[in-house]
This record gives structure tokens, C-alpha cells and sequence, in this order.
């Protein structure tokens, strides 16, 4: 696989092994106040966390407000972007990976309001082109109205790569539109990148998919779901891999990042790319 300039221009590798930070429970969400912690703490647990991944071998990180949970859908509140912002901008400050964004669920605007105002590199949108019907309901395609958004707050060095065919979600509406088509019209639509997941968090891509979404576009492709040391080597055909369950304790999301995990992660990410990290 030829590298993409992308990928050297915003990780300075041809290949990029990203970690999830998966921040909250957030201000206003269901779970925060059960939670007892406060910023400085969801502060220092994800500092914590980018740490561990940078000691690892890690190429990049993203935060996500994956426990605000059920989500809303296409809107946060204030609350979840000044969190999200203040949060981000420390990640940034101890540890120097580029950093991306995802506001669930497909509050895309406010990714980019927070990957500008914290600083981070890229924004992970669902919902980019054609429609899906997710829990939070029917997500239709933003990419017109968020690009003018991004230009409009200057913001054009914040990268977008969308969902396609994105987990947790029906896709009958778009059936007749397979995932190679849909990357195309995600790549039409200026999209930076596109990210190819399984069915739920912690299922694994289909490999053949990948490739046959890597051959049909330019853009950076990368695998948003199920990856581990175990599986890896079947995805050389993508630029990136989202890595967030399996190097979590008992590989559950929602337990502590473990550093055992993530170093094997790194090492068979490092083997199966060829040393090109």
C-alpha cells in the first residue's frame, strides 16, 4: 500500500495507530452526577490516558463523551463543549500526538467547535453523507452544512474523517448504496478521511470491505472498531486503526485503559505495518 500524504502530513507516519480517550460521564449526561467526579478529575484520568498510550508507541488520540449515554442525537449541550474543550486542551498540553474529536451522537458542529478551540487535529463525523437510522434515531448527512461551518470559524485545519456504513446503526435505508459508493460520495464531499467499523463497539471490520473501500478512494481510510493484536494484521489495507476496547482492562470500554494491553497493541501494530511507524 502506497503511503497517503495525509497521513505523514498530520502523523508523520504512513501508517497511525490511534487510542481512545473516552472522557465523561459529562456535565448534564444521566450518569455524571453517580459518577462523583469533577473536571480537574476527568482531567487527570485522560491525561492519565494519553500517557499510557504515548508510552505505548501510539501515533494519535481522540477523545469521545462515550458515557454520556443514551445520547442525543445531532446536539450536545454548552456544557458537554466546554468540557470537552478544557479536557482536550490539557490532553494537548502533556502530551504532544495529534489529537482528535467525536461528539456522540453525530454532534458533529461541535467536534469541530472543539477540535479549534482545544487545539486538536481531526474531528470523527457520523453521518457525513446519505442517511442512517442509529438508537438516537434517523441521522441525516451533514457534510454540506459542516463544512461551511468549519470555514466559517476558520477552522480548515481540522480534518474531518466520517463514518461510512457506521456501527450501531440500520443502513436499509441506504441498501442499495454499498460501502465502497458510500466512500466515494464521502470522498466527492471533501471529506479528509472515512472510517470503516463493524456492527457494535468492539466488533471487528470486515477485512475484505476495507480493502475494497482502500482501492476505491484516495482519501486516508481507517477501521474504527474490534481491532486487536490478534486481528491486526489483517487490516494492512488501511492508513489507520481507532483502537479503544481491547486495551481496556477485560477489554470492556468501560473499564481503566490497561498498559500491558496497549503495548501489545502497539507491538503488533508495529509488526504488521513493517516497522513503517
Amino acid at each position: 500500500m502506497k503511503p497517503k500524504p495525509a497521513m505523514a502530513d498530520l502523523f508523520g507516519v504512513p501508517r497511525a495507530l490511534i487510542g481512545m480517550l473516552h472522557v465523561g460521564p459529562l456535565p448534564g449526561s444521566p450518569l455524571h452526577r453517580n459518577a462523583g467526579r469533577d473536571i480537574d478529575q476527568q482531567i487527570a484520568e485522560a491525561v492519565g490516558q494519553a500517557e499510557i498510550y504515548r508510552a505505548a508507541g501510539f501515533q494519535g488520540l481522540m477523545i469521545e463523551n462515550m458515557f454520556d449515554r443514551p445520547y442525543l442525537r445531532s446536539h450536545v449541550g454548552p456544557e458537554v463543549v466546554a468540557s470537552m474543550a478544557v479536557i482536550g486542551r490539557e490532553v494537548r498540553r502533556a502530551v504532544s500526538l495529534p489529537l482528535g474529536v467525536q461528539v456522540l451522537a453525530a454532534a458533529n458542529e461541535k467536534a469541530v467547535a472543539v477540535a479549534l478551540a482545544c487545539g486538536a487535529s481531526f474531528v470523527r463525523a457520523e453521518g457525513f453523507v446519505f442517511a442512517h437510522v442509529a438508537d438516537e434515531g434517523l441521522i441525516e448527512a451533514d457534510a454540506g452544512s459542516l463544512l461551511r461551518y468549519r470555514e466559517a470559524v476558520n477552522a480548515g485545519r481540522v480534518r474531518v474523517f466520517a463514518d461510512i456504513k457506521k456501527k450501531h446503526s440500520a443502513h436499509a435505508l441506504t441498501a442499495d448504496v454499498d460501502i465502497a459508493e458510500t466512500a466515494k460520495a464521502a470522498e466527492f464531499s471533501l471529506a479528509d478521511g472515512v472510517i470503516v467499523t463493524g456492527v457494535s463497539t468492539g466488533r471487528a471490520a470486515d477485512p475484505a470491505e476495507v480493502q475494497k473501500v482502500a482501492a476505491a478512494v484516495g482519501i486516508p481510510v481507517f477501521v474504527g472498531s474490534g481491532i486487536t493484536p490478534e486481528n491486526v494484521a489483517e487490516f494492512a489495507a488501511a492508513d489507520g486503526l481507532i483502537v479503544g476496547s481491547s486495551v481496556k482492562q477485560r477489554g470492556d470500554w468501560r473499564l481503566p485503559l490497561d498498559a500491558a494491553a496497549a503495548k501489545r497493541m502497539a507491538d503488533a501494530f508495529g509488526a504488521a505495518s513493517g516497522g513503517s511507524r
